[in-house]
């Protein structure tokens, strides 16, 4: 996938396209049928897949105390769009200087002028353009007069909840450790990205090493407690790559057993591995399941035994 981070990077020969605007925040099954949408109609036209997204919530710049925590970061929304199919992204900066852009000029100048847009593909709720003023109507008066078509995908709505797929209710899910129903609206695991990093290595004195993440991570961190997943090994910044998908016992908390842990860790133990050396890989954790919450043992051997019998079940869950 190609990836711009202005309009002014993108060949002049680049469209025809179909263009996909949103936030993509969580790349959850909602967008992916907006993009899956643009991929037929591409496929029609022979046109290229775009998506138009930002680095940020607008809402950081615009309203930043009624902005939520992001879902993902620009790593993982990138590579999420690479999975869906889209042929390039516009990965725009959500600065000052774009929330003043007037709607018309933001379709004249990104889309008209860099992309070449066929056609446009949004959801029903979308905004555009210096105070929010452009919207679906305006959008299409302006595809009437510069040649381009829009399409509006409705909701995706889950069958079980009668609700529809959004960002917000899938960080609801996971402030509440639900990660299992999580993963059925992403349609993926549930994950968080970034570097390990050296802790305290109070794991291994116990006997189950950890990986731990930097608290400069990427993505939403679940509730509290004891996860079944999987650690994908990215590489590190020497180049090397493993691509390996490891089974892990995930943990997010501050471990309250201990008095000496004052924010919380995102740390996983690689099952059956003590000797893995990842310090400086950069590693995705993938929350399959929740195997209890986060509480205090009495004692060194009432912990390890607990993490013994987590270990178990997290065996079984991934099995």
């Amino acid at each position: 996938m190609i990836v711009f981070h202005e309009p002014s990077e993108v060949p002049e020969d680049f469209g025809p396209s179909v263009v996909a605007i949103g936030k993509f925040d969580g790349v959850h099954a909602g967008h992916r049928a907006l993009i899956e949408r643009a991929r037929v109609d591409a496929a029609a036209t022979g046109a290229r897949v775009v998506a138009v997204t930002f680095d940020r919530n607008p809402l950081s710049v615009l309203r930043p105390e009624l902005c939520p925590p992001a879902l993902i970061g620009v790593h993982q929304k990138l590579q999420l769009l690479a999975e869906a199919g889209v042929d390039a992204t516009l990965m725009l900066r959500f600065d000052e200087q774009l929330a003043s852009l007037p709607a018309r000029e933001f379709v004249e100048h990104v889309l008209v002028g860099a992309l070449g847009v066929r056609t446009v593909l949004v959801g029903n709720d979308f905004r555009f353009g210096r105070g929010g003023a452009g919207n679906v109507d305006l959008l299409r008066g302006l595809g009437a007069e510069w040649g381009f078509t829009v399409d509006v995908v409705g909701d995706v709505r889950a069958i079980e909840h009668g609700r529809r797929v959004s960002s917000t209710w899938i960080r609801e899910l996971l402030a509440e450790g639900d990660v299992a129903t999580a993963a059925r609206l992403l349609g993926r695991p549930a994950s968080v990205w970034g570097e390990v990093v050296h802790g305290q290595k109070r794991g291994r004195e116990l006997g189950f090493p950890t990986a731990n993440l930097t608290t400069e991570l990427e993505g939403f961190v679940p509730a509290d407690g004891i996860y079944a997943g999987w650690l994908m090994d990215e590489g590190s910044d020497d180049g090397l790559r493993s691509g390996i998908r490891y089974p892990a016992a995930i943990s997010v908390g501050v471990n309250p057993t201990f008095d000496d842990v004052h924010a919380r860790q995102v740390e996983a133990y690689v099952l059956d591995e003590t000797d893995l050396d990842l310090y400086g890989r950069r590693v995705e954790l993938q929350f399959v399941a929740r195997v209890r919450a986060m509480v205090a043992f009495g004692g060194v051997d009432a912990l390890i035994a607990q993490i013994t019998d987590d270990v178990r079940r997290v065996r079984e869950a991934l099995t």
